[in-house]
């Protein structure tokens, strides 16, 4: 089982990602406060889950949970400030969701969350100078493979993960030629095919190599 707790606060948040590696759609944040007798047998790194027990375990973190919250970085975002300070500035936002203030926070990874704070870009959100000093004020931790050692990085990572399939099934509706439903955004050989065969779209992450490097967009 999990640990339950890293720093001895009650009041500690784990926050997660998904789809960093996606050539489109979202990077997704999560964020979540579980109360100190939440437990799960089940519960772990959402990659280590199917995804019948991803959707089984997303109504019980919530349900459980003291608070929580979940944030899309979309592909312009994602293009402009690169996929690493995309993903750390997703969980920056989703701790200034939470109703209740963190007195600590476990990162998944191996960045502080404090790095790279208020980041002046074009897309998302703009954080102001009292949302910049909070972060700043909430000690953290980052914990390599916290999703696998600790229940609320497991927590987040597996509402990340289930927020962003959900908004994948959504735009494959509109795009379903990639198979998004399928293979969420990420780079397999169908989306790759799909990609060369189409081109882009808007939720495309166009600072990402779509194609390999022996093939090229025909537009």
């Amino acid at each position: 089982m999990l640990a339950k707790n890293f720093s001895g606060f009650v009041m500690e948040t784990g926050t997660d990602e998904a789809g960093r590696g996606c050539l489109a759609g979202p990077v997704t944040a999560a964020a979540v406060i579980l109360p100190a007798d939440f437990e799960n047998q089940i519960l772990n790194d959402s990659k280590q889950l199917s995804e019948k027990t991803r959707v089984l375990l997303k109504p019980i973190i919530e349900q459980h949970a003291v608070c929580f919250a979940v944030t899309h970085l979309l592909p312009d975002e994602i293009d402009e400030i690169n996929i690493l300070n995309a993903s750390m500035k997703g969980m920056q936002e989703c701790i200034l969701k939470l109703n209740q203030v963190p007195e600590f926070i476990i990162v998944d990874g191996n960045r502080s969350l404090n790095a790279k704070l208020g980041l002046k870009n074009s897309f998302g959100k703009q954080f102001s100078l009292t949302e910049i000093e909070l972060l700043k004020s909430i000690p953290n931790q980052s914990i390599i493979k916290g999703d696998a050692k600790f229940l609320s990085i497991a927590a987040a990572s597996v509402l990340a993960k289930t927020y962003r399939d959900e908004y994948m099934d959504q735009i494959h509706e509109e795009f379903p030629m990639y198979n998004w439903k399928q293979n969420k955004g990420y780079p397999t050989k169908e989306h790759r095919e799909a990609i060369r065969k189409y081109g882009t779209t808007k939720y495309h992450r166009m600072s990402f190599r779509l194609l390999p490097e022996q093939l090229s967009l025909e537009f």
